[in-house]
């Protein structure tokens, strides 16, 4: 169903893993700020709403969407993570700079994810224009950090399940 039809916002929470066990970083771009902290509120109301302790969840400002894979390594480096969040917006303007920003932020991502096995959630906008973003941004297509916080959470359990020791049987 096309987004223009719904809220995308909208979960169960019966879906939802608890997560007072995890701890989850949040980097954020300042980058259409007004955007991005509208996000930021989202995630971390829903992080909060599922169990994290706001001790346990790691928030970075970073200039812009660019900078967001490597504030992504560094605080894998400082911090042991569930999960990180990353959160932008790059609004397409009358060249083509968003779709070069927006490659390199979820190319960034992926090869983090990949690379330390950390799940890496890509929260990223990439609208035409800037209601499309406000949209968004708890609009009337809800708000993408809440999505982008659900997506950690059940990322950070499902690694954590598969990692669980198990009885094997057999050889």
């Amino acid at each position: 169903m096309a987004s223009s039809l719904k809220n995308l916002s909208s979960y169960s929470n019966e879906n939802i893993p608890d997560g007072s066990s995890f701890k989850i970083g949040v980097i954020v771009s300042e980058w259409n700020e007004h955007i991005t902290s509208a996000l930021f509120q989202g995630a971390f109301d829903t992080l909060i709403k599922h169990g994290l302790q706001e001790d346990n969840i790691y928030k970075i400002l970073v200039p812009g969407a660019f900078e967001l894979p490597v504030a992504t390594k560094i605080l894998l480096k400082k911090h042991t993570l569930n999960a990180v969040i990353c959160l932008g917006c790059v609004i397409k303007g009358e060249t083509t700079h968003n779709e070069y920003i927006n490659q390199a932020v979820a190319q960034g991502l992926t090869t983090l994810s990949i690379a330390t096995g950390v799940p890496c959630v890509f929260g990223l906008l990439t609208p035409n224009d800037e209601q499309q973003a406000k949209d968004r941004a708890g609009g009337k297509h809800g708000n993408k950090g809440v999505e982008a916080a659900i997506t950690a959470l059940r990322m950070a359990a499902t690694k954590n399940d598969l990692n669980k020791d198990k009885q094997k049987i057999g050889f």
